[in-house]
């Protein structure tokens, strides 16, 4: 109960920051303990590409800045952030304000309280939406034009390709970036207008950009990027660009980069999008598109292994761009599509081609389900089920339902066609699940897809997700609320469910030659225990 109260009184102070920062009250230019601080917030995850066999793979980083203007940024602490933000990932390039407070400890600096935005918040951002959670990130939609500019360090001579291999990355061919921009946005955004640029030598040789942070190297970013636009300054217009693709000819720190930066452009002090990426990341568009991925501000995905590693998901292009990834003998490793959560985030779903399922449904939905990959489909293809609502909505766990098929330029390497689900939980970030115990370390295994017959319920119970049947562009479901509880126990009938969906006692899976239950055995034990009628309540207690 405590917790909750503390998470009520977190959420209060946030919505209070942002109320008086909408009223345009607050503008401060330092950071301080005694009121909010305004700047850019830049976001960065650097990813490591796959580790040989034999040796550990490089860790995942995420750094977090505040750039209030030239000469004044500073580092954020990221857990900090991401505790006084909700969704951290949302914010990413966009003026926020920072709220400070003093730590417990006597002599330590202030700590992070909130983050809010400090500019016009998204229009369905003024409430919580029907999901449970906050739709914090603001809609990408329209043109976005990205820059190439290829930088040389100084005692590094080697150009690995020339500058109409990066132009053509933006063509608008299958497996090109605009191309793949525009089909997994549905048409929501393009890259017309995009332009690549250089040579360009780089005033100091690599060692000078590639510092040590506990003993391992770590790529000065905000200096690489602020020397490379410098030498292409007098011949890129960086007028309204929405991004800037920094490529290098040499290694880095072991990562590519990925999300935004600040510096002097056009002879304004501005901040964009940008990436990082070293030669093994700019000859793949896979790498190429994960980092401009984070460059429009989303977040890693994840598997449900539990393990501090967010690339071990090879259904989607921001976990693993790796693994069952199509190829091109020019282009390299193609980009995997989305998952539909993170489509959604961005303002990419239709109305029409979503449904929220409420916390306290009764009733049971029978739903063709399109794979996302089609294009212009007239029918859902993407479920949410909402959770049970908590005092800070970013703490309210949601799960969504979406199909997946091989086919086509993007998907064809996939680990199979099937019913994907995922966990939406903390800052935004979508888990695929696994009904294998415990859960694989690299999803698209068996566990990571719901299949015809096979059904999956929700770990509070609220909610279970049945295949009815497979069509030609995805998959037939039904979704259903949790069993009522009777006044008196009596026995279920038990049978196959019937081929319509007319009450939730008809679409019920039972006992026998319903569909293959694909939760652990406890959970098995739990279902069989409410369709005869038991107390839900003893349920809980095999979930758990």
């Amino acid at each position: 109960m405590e917790s909750q109260r503390e998470a009520g009184r977190k959420f209060i102070r946030h919505a209070r920051l942002c109320a008086v920062l909408l009223a345009g009250a607050c503008l401060l230019p330092q950071a301080r303990a005694d009121g909010p601080v305004q700047g850019t917030l830049q976001l960065r995850w650097g990813d490591a590409r796959p580790a040989t066999n034999g040796h550990a793979p490089t860790p995942s980083l995420l750094e977090a800045w505040l750039d209030q203007g030239p000469g004044l940024r500073h580092r954020l602490d990221v857990a900090e952030a991401m505790r006084a933000a909700g969704d951290l990932s949302a914010l990413s390039n966009r003026r926020v304000a920072v709220s400070y407070g003093a730590r417990r400890n006597a002599g330590a600096g202030p700590s992070i309280e909130t983050i809010v935005p400090a500019g016009r918040l998204p229009s369905r951002a003024v409430a919580q939406e029907a999901g449970g959670r906050i739709a914090m990130a603001a809609p990408m939609i329209g043109n976005t034009r990205w820059v190439t500019v290829m930088c040389k360090f100084a005692d590094v001579t080697a150009e690995p390709r020339p500058r109409a291999f990066f132009q053509a990355q933006y063509g608008e061919a299958p497996g090109q970036l605009g191309h793949y921009w525009s089909e997994v946005s549905y048409g929501a955004i393009t890259l017309a207008g995009s332009t690549a640029h250089g040579w360009y030598t780089l005033p100091a040789p690599r060692a000078d950009y590639i510092t040590s942070a506990s003993g391992r190297p770590r790529a000065d970013l905000s200096r690489l990027f602020s020397d490379c636009t410098a030498q292409a300054d007098a011949e890129v217009d960086f007028r309204n660009v929405q991004g800037i693709n920094l490529v290098f000819n040499g290694e880095l720190d072991g990562r590519a980069w990925g999300g935004g930066a600040c510096a002097v452009l056009d002879g304004a002090h501005a901040c964009t999008r940008a990436t990082w990426s070293p030669p093994w990341g700019s000859d793949n568009v896979a790498s190429l598109a994960h980092e401009m991925g984070h460059g429009y501000g989303l977040p890693h995905a994840d598997n449900s292994d539990g393990d501090a590693d967010p690339h071990d998901n090879p259904w989607d292009l921001m976990s693993d761009a790796w693994r069952h990834a199509g190829s091109d003998p020019v282009l390299g490793l193609l980009p995997k599509h989305l998952n539909m959560h993170h489509r959604d985030r961005l303002g990419w779903i239709s109305p029409a081609r979503k449904v929220v399922v409420p916390a306290d449904n009764n009733a049971v939905h029978e739903i063709v389900l399109d794979a996302g990959s089609v294009l212009q489909s007239r029918h859902v293809q993407l479920v949410v089920l909402a959770g049970e609502a908590q005092p800070d909505p970013y703490r309210t766990v949601s799960y969504t339902v979406e199909a997946r098929r091989r086919g086509g330029t993007y998907e064809a390497g996939l680990a199979g066609d099937a019913v994907i689900l995922h966990r939406v939980a903390e800052n935004g970030i979508a888990y695929s699940l696994d009904t294998d115990l415990p859960p694989a370390d690299l999803s698209g295994n068996e566990g990571s897809m719901l299949k015809v017959g096979e059904q999956w319920g929700t770990p509070d119970g609220r909610h279970w997700v049945s295949v009815v049947a497979s069509t030609s562009s995805g998959f037939r479901i039904r979704v259903g609320p949790r069993p009522r509880v009777m006044s008196a126990p009596v026995p279920a009938r038990e049978g196959s469910p019937p081929a319509r969906a007319a009450s939730a006692a008809e679409a019920r899976p039972t006992d026998r030659d319903g569909p293959t239950d694909r939760r652990p055995r406890a959970a098995l034990a739990c279902g069989r225990l409410t369709r005869r009628w038991q107390a839900f309540a003893a349920c809980l207690l095999f979930e758990r």
